[in-house]
């Protein structure tokens, strides 16, 4: 099944529309035998019955050519444990993009590390760092019975990375989007963010073209697919992070048989669309930033005795008036997308404080560095925003009029005061794109093996209740939960992290509703 897209005739340039076919599909009546003219109903077949734990199969036929990475990952994360080294590659795949099907060549870039024989993929969110990055930075935290069992394998997804960076969107439009007014809600106002958008993603699909709208989780998973045929194993074990655990949903529902030992850490609530999503994460954003603030409080942090007031007149002071930094400023936006990127690792909240507090002096220097990796490149990287933006987009088919975000921009801005807008922005980001004819597969395919789905009670980018949610509504779901605080609990939680590796290692699942403390 192929996932066709209209392409929008004033959206962004004049394009050819794809009209897809309808057909009538085969008939749902039950199957009915005759036998000595007397008509007898054959027996209903029986509903496809989940399927045990997987082996972890024998030593893989490896055709990837894997070259030594060890010091260009050292210079990019810093100390590594003793002994640990990396090596990168690069997987070809199919492009298949929607004006050619099962045609072209998508380049994807690998990273592997660890001293067992069977491949363990990671993936992390879209909007994150890359995932060999990510990959990397991972696997040093895991414990040794888990890279002592795998070798640890990141891929960057399509357009992000090294893995053909959708590196398209103009610098001026970027730091426009990123910097975007949380605080706007009136029509005119966002009309501004959508004119930046619609300037930015006419350059994507000039430097893209057919490439544009072949950046998406649907074919992503066919990448993984390929990967796993290239490794030579005939399964796939893996653990994705966040909106990663869409992908591999997707994944399971495209390749059942290739389903190895999954593990999904924190994920967009399956039963809502790309804005109830967005109106969750701030949501959770909004609850993790009072759990922010009452360690900050516990901590004697430099943001004083309130310090959500204290944010807030920040944001509020820097929608005028953007602080200086090197080379750049920070206004307003990028106040609020420093703190989202900060209460994604609780390690890091002593360092977001600060941050915070230099800005409240004029400094805005330490929130630049945390927002830079979506404006700027970063060594070989491309800027996070692009890769973002355009999957993003390809994956929704809902496209909110304008006149409607300015009253979700009201709405949500009033409920969610810090980070109500930026959610709003997200939805807005869509709205002239080319719309894809079919969305993203519900997980519904009960023939899966068990998949454990942890929550995470405080996660700023995926509500607790939307991540239970995909536990429920995956069949083979195995609901684990973290009453800690970030973004992803596996390395974060020894509990959680131990039953993962009890599980990835020994193929044991974890208990049903089991809960880690904090």
């Amino acid at each position: 099944m192929r996932r066709t897209i209209h392409r929008a005739g004033a959206a962004l340039l004049p394009l050819l529309l794809v009209v897809a076919g309808c057909s009538v599909g085969p008939s749902q009546r039950p199957a009915v035998a005759y036998h000595d003219s007397e008509q007898q109903v054959a027996p209903a077949p029986q509903a496809p019955k989940p399927q045990p734990v997987p082996p972890l199969g024998s030593a893989p036929t490896d055709s990837l050519n894997w070259q030594d990475c060890t010091e260009q990952t050292r210079a990019e994360l810093g100390a590594l444990p003793p002994g640990m080294t990396f090596s990168c590659s690069r997987l070809l795949s199919t492009l298949d993009a929607p004006e050619a099907p099962e045609q072209g060549t998508a380049r994807n870039s690998l990273i592997r590390t660890g001293s067992g024989r069977v491949p363990l993929v990671v993936v992390g969110d879209i909007g994150g760092e890359p995932g060999t990055t990510f990959a990397a930075r991972l696997a040093t935290q895991l414990p040794p019975e888990i890279r002592g069992t795998f070798d640890i394998v990141g891929m960057d997804r399509r357009g992000t990375g090294e893995s053909e960076p959708a590196d398209c969107v103009p610098p001026q439009q970027r730091e426009q989007i990123v910097g975007f007014d949380p605080r706007a809600t009136q029509r005119e106002e966002l009309d501004e963010l959508l004119e930046a958008v619609l300037a930015g993603s006419q350059e994507c699909l000039l430097k893209l073209d057919e490439r544009l709208q072949a950046y998406d989780t649907w074919r992503t998973a066919s990448d993984l697919e390929e990967l796993r045929l290239e490794l030579g194993v005939p399964r796939l074990h893996a653990i994705g992070r966040g909106e990663a655990g869409r992908l591999l949903t997707t994944y399971a529902e495209r390749y059942p048989g290739a389903v190895g030992r999954f593990v999904i850490d924190g994920a967009p609530d399956p039963t809502r669309d790309s804005m109830g999503q967005s109106e969750q994460q701030a949501q959770a954003a909004e609850q993790v930033f009072d759990v922010f603030a009452a360690d900050c409080l516990r901590r004697a942090c430099p943001l004083g005795p309130n310090p959500r007031q204290a944010v807030s007149d920040l944001v509020e002071r820097t929608r005028t008036a953007p602080l200086p930094a090197q080379g750049t400023t920070v206004p307003a936006g990028r106040v609020t997308q420093a703190v989202l990127q900060g209460l994604s690792d609780r390690n890091s909240w002593p360092a977001l404080a600060e941050a915070l507090a230099a800005g409240s002096r004029g400094d805005g220097a330490r929130l630049a560095a945390l927002t830079a990796p979506q404006v700027a490149p970063q060594g070989v990287n491309p800027p996070w925003l692009d890769g973002d933006l355009i999957t993003s987009c390809n994956d929704t088919t809902l496209r909110v009029p304008p006149q409607r975000s300015s009253e979700l921009a009201q709405d949500w801005v009033h409920r969610f005061p810090l980070f109500g807008g930026v959610a709003v922005q997200r939805v807005v980001w869509c709205g002239s794109w080319p719309v894809p004819q079919q969305p993203l597969p519900t997980p519904r395919r009960a023939d899966l093996p068990p998949i454990p789905v942890i929550t995470t009670a405080h996660d700023p980018k995926a509500l607790a209740l939307g991540t239970d949610h995909l536990a429920d509504e995956l069949p083979t779901g195995v609901p684990m939960r973290w009453q800690g605080a970030g973004h992803g609990a596996i390395a974060r939680s020894t509990c959680i992290t131990d039953a993962v590796s009890r599980f990835l290692v020994r193929g044991v699942p974890p208990t049903e509703g089991m809960a880690c403390p904090e």
